[in-house]
């Protein structure tokens, strides 16, 4: 059970190890660009391309639905970035229903795990698998694989990273299954601790937009930590024009001294574009101007003036 990206390497790693894949179960068809268009998940472009059966279900609920999946017999249930399911799907297995979850649980249970851990500053996070239960992410975990988060990367270079280390601590998880059925090899879980717990709610627009009073460690963590999508955004503002909306893809902070006016900028017109904030600057090197392509400072700034009056908001 998955839908995006993330949950194909799994999926393939399952397949590739000969594991008899009974369904896959993922998000009905959606409309998308400006066409709107029905645009196939990520998983059911996998399935089709390796036959295997497909479900895509509106109503998890739905009876013949739940006939049907129940009618396949499956022995185990493994979800990779998928929806919420009732009891009435996650308590059908023999052996259960595992999930793969893109943080070291307990910490940064919910939605955005990897998005979270940057903003956040985390200098660890990783992959768990866990047997689901009633609450979200708080099942007893099976496996775990530690993964360090250093200065410099983004959400999007840590989903990659963590894409594929789940995609290993899956098959792991199958594995230690299919043992203990086969041979009654015990399996050795370990309860959440609650205390623990921080949580990695989904992102909004408030989220993600740059306050640039904040420490600019914090404001280089949120760029980083929303990177490529949805995207840190400020708000360019220049006396008698219309306020545009900035996307910031790439920056780093440089500390420094100053007594500068916060969201003001320093820039040499042709190659570099500083913004001043607490402790210092953060200098941007990949952007996207409101109605423009994403592109890096020096092709920013030859079709773009930045004065004394241009400030970030």
């Amino acid at each position: 059970m998955g839908t995006p990206e993330f949950a194909v390497a799994s999926l393939d790693v399952l397949v590739k190890q000969g594991c008899e894949v009974v369904a896959v179960i993922t998000a009905p068809d959606k409309p998308a660009g400006r066409g709107q268009l029905l645009r196939e998940s990520a998983v059911k472009k996998y399935a089709l391309d390796n036959h295997l059966k497909i479900l895509q279900p509106v109503n998890l609920k739905d009876e013949l639905f739940v006939s049907e999946l129940r009618s396949l017999g499956a022995h185990l249930q493994i979800v990779v970035a998928f929806r919420m399911l009732p009891a009435i799907i996650w308590e059908m297995p023999l052996l259960g229903t595992y999930n793969l979850h893109a943080s070291h649980l307990p910490k940064y249970r919910g939605a955005a795990p990897i998005n979270w851990a940057i903003i956040r500053g985390e200098s660890r996070t990783g992959v768990t698998s866990f047997k689901l239960e009633h609450e979200i992410d708080t099942g007893s975990i099976l496996f775990q694989n530690a993964v360090e988060i250093d200065d410099t990367i983004t959400a999007g270079e840590l989903h990659d990273t963590l894409m594929m280390r789940g995609a290993d601590l899956i098959l792991k998880t199958v594995l230690a299954l299919q043992a203990y059925f086969e041979s009654g090899k015990p399996l050795m879980f370990m309860p959440q601790n609650d205390s623990e717990a921080t949580h990695a709610p989904k992102l909004n627009r408030e989220t993600c937009r740059i306050n640039w009073a904040l420490p600019g460690k914090e404001i280089h963590n949120l760029i980083r930590g929303l990177s490529p999508h949805p995207c840190a955004f400020t708000v360019v503002t220049r006396a008698g024009r219309n306020p545009l909306v900035l996307k910031v893809y790439r920056a780093s902070f440089q500390r420094a001294e100053h007594h500068l006016t916060n969201g003001s900028l320093i820039t040499d017109s042709t190659k570099h574009l500083r913004v001043c904030c607490p402790g210092g600057f953060i200098q941007i090197d990949e952007m996207q101007l409101e109605g423009k392509k994403r592109m890096k400072t020096d092709e920013f700034l030859k079709g773009f003036k930045v004065d004394s009056q241009t400030l970030l908001s």
